[in-house]
C-alpha cells in the first residue's frame, strides 16, 4: 500500500502566478507553492495527484519570522486553489487552530474536519501540507494534529518533504542492493535485504537513509528511527560516509526515543553498501563526541 501511495504522488507541475497583470505586477515578496490535488486525475497525464500553484506572502510578512510565514501559508492553503482544475485535499471548513515551530519541526493543529480523512485522502492531505510548509527554510518536518491529538490510525505522525516521491517510476535511473536494519518483535536489529531505486540526483547513501526513514517493507519488522528523527545530510568521500545530524531535533524527539539503536541502524545499513568502508557521524556539520547520550566519536565499521 505504501508503494501505491508513492506512485500516486509522483510528478509535479509548477504553475505560473495567477491573477491580473501576471507575475511582474506582484510585490517583491517571497513566492511559494501551495499544493493541491488534480480535480480530474485522468487529466494529469502521468504527472501525479498533487500539483502546485504559486502564492505570494503579504508584504508585511516579507521580513516576518518563519512561524508567522508558515501560518500565512497554511491559511492560504486552507482557502483552496484559484485554479479550477485543482481542488483542496483538506475538507471544506477545516481551520488552523495553531502552528508552532520548535527545533525545525512545525506542529500544525487543525480543527475536527481533518479527522474525517483516511487512507489515500489523508495521505494526500498530509503531503500537501508538508510540501507547502517545508519550503520555509527553517522547517524540516511537519506534524499534523487534530484538536491537539494525533490521528491514531496513521502509520507515522511526522513528515518531511523527502517522504513524497516526486518523480515517476519510469525515471528510475539505477538500483542498488542494500541491507537495511529495522526492529524485530524483540526490539533487536534485524536485516532486511532491499533493492533500492535511484532517481536522477540520488546517491546510494541518500537512498539508504530515505529507505530507513520510510520504514520496512515486511510486516514482521518495525521502524527503527524515532518519530521525528531526520538525517540532515549524508554524503560519501572515497569510502567514508558522513552522516550529519541536527542538534535541534533532540529537543523534539519523544522521551523514549532510542538513539543508540537508531545510530547503529544507520551505520550498519550504510556499511552494507559496497562503496562504504566506514561511517562517521557529525552534529551540525562538526565532529562531536556525543549525540544526545550516544558516543559518536569513533568511526563505525560493520561487517556481517
Amino acid at each position: 500500500m505504501r508503494r501505491f501511495f508513492m506512485l500516486m504522488l509522483c510528478g509535479l507541475l509548477l504553475l505560473s502566478a495567477v491573477g491580473c497583470g501576471g507575475a511582474q505586477d506582484k510585490p517583491e515578496t517571497p513566492a511559494y507553492e501551495l499544493y493541491f490535488v488534480e480535480t480530474d486525475l485522468k487529466e494529469a497525464n502521468g504527472r501525479g495527484a498533487l500539483r502546485a500553484e504559486t502564492a505570494y506572502l503579504p508584504e508585511e510578512l516579507a521580513d516576518a519570522g518563519p512561524e508567522e510565514q508558515a501560518k500565512s501559508l497554511m491559511e492560504s492553503l486552507l482557502q483552496g486553489p484559484l485554479d479550477m482544475t485543482l481542488k483542496s485535499p483538506i475538507p471544506t471548513g477545516t481551520s488552523l487552530l495553531s502552528l508552532k515551530l520548535q527545533g525545525g519541526r512545525a506542529t500544525v493543529d487543525l480543527s475536527a474536519g481533518y479527522a474525517s480523512l483516511s487512507g489515500v485522502a489523508l495521505t494526500l492531505a498530509d503531503y500537501a501540507v508538508t510540501l507547502t510548509l517545508t519550503q520555509v527554510p527553517e522547517i524540516s518536518s511537519v506534524k499534523i494534529t487534530v484538536r491537539g491529538q494525533e490521528l491514531a490510525y496513521r502509520n507515522k505522525q511526522t513528515f518531511a518533504s523527502r517522504d513524497v516521491l516526486l518523480v515517476p517510476e519510469e525515471d528510475v535511473v539505477s538500483t542498488v542492493q542494500a541491507v537495511l536494519y529495522f526492529l524485530d518483535e524483540n526490539g533487536a536489529l534485524a536485516p532486511e535485504e532491499r533493492t533500492l531505486d535511484l532517481y536522477e540526483g540520488d546517491t546510494q547513501v541518500f537512498a539508504v537513509v530515505r529507505a530507513l526513514e520510510n520504514g520496512p517493507a515486511g510486516k514482521k519488522l518495525s521502524a527503527v528511527l524515532p518519530e521525528g528523527f531526520r538525517v540532515r545530510s549524508v554524503w560519501l568521500e572515497e569510502d567514508v560516509c558522513y552522516v550529519n545530524l541536527s542538534s535541534s531535533q533532540l529537543e523534539t524527539l519523544p522521551p523514549e526515543a532510542d538513539l543508540h539503536t537508531a545510530v547503529a541502524s544507520l551505520a550498519r545499513s550504510l556499511c552494507s553498501l559496497e562503496t562504504v568502508g566506514e561511517v562517521r557521524f557529525l552534529v551540525d556539520g562538526e565532529f562531536a563526541r556525543l549525540y544526545g547520550t550516544v558516543d559518536i566519536s569513533e568511526p563505525y565499521m560493520f561487517t556481517d
